[in-house]
């Protein structure tokens, strides 16, 4: 929820990592499941936990660290997300999205969020990479949408248009990229549910039925605060399982098996992300 004491605690926090810091991030990129490790490509490091950052809540769950790391990634400046914050984990909608809002106020103009996801599409096989061409927010259609309250137009308007959320540019350039690291990014539209149960097979029936290709418990909020603050957005899905609406067997332990599919995507999320930042221009 927005209220009128967001501004500044979007600027005590900036200012906290601005003393451990001079970097300007250009690029903020968000890590899902599995994938923290990632940072360990991200060259002159400086890890503030959240901790140490006003306002922020501890990340709880496994395989998410709970740390901004600033440093640069194939030469741009970034500023990555260790560690995402979860609805599921008893936070509101607006905590699990103020480390977006932290990034814009940093500098950042472009968001790359990655998740892990459950494959919807019947296509779709564990470790595919699906670049997000359209989102369906259910947690904001059932009311939890962090736009809710009153809007500081400084911020962003009072009635965001979700049109064209995901920029397209951006994604035709990563397009370009995977093709020339060997791969095709598959396309698809991704939802966001709570969590932290999985779905039903009724569930995922109904998910095909609207249209949608992959599903997690992240990325969509923070798509939308995003876009509230001006930045273009690249989404990328790593495919971590694949849902079977047929299947009469639950796995013991699934978020544990998202996890080890996420460590596997690695090298090539590590590329891809790299050769997107080669090629974005300088402006």
């Amino acid at each position: 929820m927005m209220d009128g004491n967001l501004r500044l605690r979007i600027e005590e926090a900036a200012a906290a990592i601005r003393q451990h810091t001079s970097l300007l991030p250009k690029v903020g990129i968000v890590l899902g499941s599995g994938l923290g490790e990632l940072v360990e490509a991200v060259e002159g490091a400086v890890t503030i936990p959240y901790a140490g950052i006003p306002h922020f809540v501890p990340a709880t769950v496994p395989g998410h660290a709970g740390r901004f790391v600033l440093g640069h990634l194939a030469g741009r400046p970034v500023v990555v997300m260790q560690g995402r914050l979860h609805f599921y984990e008893g936070y509101t909608i607006a905590q699990t999205t103020f480390p977006i809002r932290v990034m814009r106020a940093l500098g950042a103009e472009v968001l790359i969020v990655t998740n892990a996801a459950g494959g919807i599409n019947p296509s779709f096989r564990v470790g595919d990479l699906m670049r997000i061409v359209d989102q369906v927010n259910l947690l904001g259609m059932a009311g939890q949408n962090p736009l809710y309250g009153p809007n500081d137009d400084a911020l962003g308007p009072r009635f965001l248009d979700m049109r064209g959320a995901y920029d397209p540019a951006l994604g035709s350039l990563a397009d370009e990229v995977a093709r020339g690291l060997g791969f095709e990014l598959r396309h698809g539209v991704y939802a966001q549910l709570s969590g932290p149960s999985f779905e039903t097979p009724a569930e995922i029936r109904f998910l095909r039925t609207i249209g949608v290709d992959a599903v997690g418990m992240s990325t969509a909020a923070e798509v939308v605060v995003a876009r509230h603050g001006g930045m273009r957005v690249l989404g990328l899905s790593h495919i971590s399982n694949v849902a079977a609406p047929d299947s009469e067997t639950p796995s013991t332990d699934p978020h544990r098996e998202v996890l080890e599919a996420g460590r596997r995507a690695i090298p090539r999320l590590v590329a891809l992300i790299r050769g997107v930042l080669e090629h974005l221009p300088d402006d």
